[in-house]
């Protein structure tokens, strides 16, 4: 059996802002950081009490999720560990939301026609144009990628269609092989994580709140089901607090245990 880690990047400048962010490259706030070297704490003292070390880590090209990694990495006194990054593993791309204050567009919009992009499982927010100078196209880090394969907005059920590929193609063969594999990425690509390892329903996963900078593990079988029940490290009430600070207007929170 290996082990699977999970973890959310610390508090970006936009979750502080109250922003949608999706593709566009924000980098941590001082919180975040400190998030992020609470996460290595964690990790460490897993190490130090259960033995759990990992070989190596997965992150998405995204400034957020290769910072949280770093630091994490640095305070776990493994910054030398192998560490793989991929675009497929980047948070949903927001599309012409990206950018706007969340208040301020459920304002304009309506909190129902807000709510309905943000958190339904099936339906996208408004496309960006195929010109529009934030399109990933015109990224760099994404010139090696065909515009095509590119997404100009997505819902969850996309990076779900992107996402699990890319783990059954590249990442499930580290644990199938025994070596045990920390994911660092965002909260939808970590959602559509769950649900696949979780089997979770299109219906419960719309209420799912993933706290930034809380490790989760999974013990896997040699099918790579859950061998017992996934779990956070940390304190359970600070988890749920910061579940549900992160948790949509109207929306009904839950944590996976």
């Amino acid at each position: 059996m290996a082990t699977l880690g999970l973890l959310r990047h610390g508090e970006s400048t936009w979750n502080a802002e109250n922003r949608f962010t999706g593709w566009v490259d924000v980098d941590l706030t001082e919180r975040g950081e400190k998030e992020a070297r609470q996460a290595g704490e964690l990790l460490l003292a897993e190490r130090e009490a259960a033995g759990l070390d990992f070989d190596v880590v997965f992150t998405s090209l995204l400034t957020r999720a290769v910072r949280t990694a770093d630091i994490a990495l640095s305070v776990m006194g493994r910054a030398y560990l192998p560490v793989r990054r991929h675009w497929r593993l980047n948070e949903r791309h927001y599309g012409a939301l990206q950018g706007l204050d969340k208040a301020e567009t459920a304002a304009r919009h309506g909190e129902e026609q807000v709510a309905l992009w943000r958190r339904s499982y099936d339906v996208p927010p408004p496309p960006l144009g195929s010109d529009d100078p934030g399109h990933p196209r015109f990224d760099p880090r994404y010139r090696h990628v065909a515009p095509a394969a590119l997404p100009a907005t997505e819902c969850l059920a996309d990076v779900v269609a992107r996402l699990v590929p890319y783990f059954e193609d590249a990442i499930a063969g580290e644990l199938l092989a025994g070596r045990n594999v920390l994911v660092v990425a965002h909260g939808n690509s970590l959602r559509a994580l769950y649900k696949y390892l979780e089997e979770i329903s299109d219906e419960a996963i719309v209420g799912l709140n993933i706290p930034t900078g809380v490790p989760r593990l999974y013990r896997l079988d040699d099918r790579l089901g859950p061998a017992g029940e996934p779990r956070y490290l940390g304190d359970p009430d600070e988890i749920a607090a910061k579940a549900r600070a992160i948790a949509p207007s109207g929306n009904t929170p839950f944590t996976a245990p």
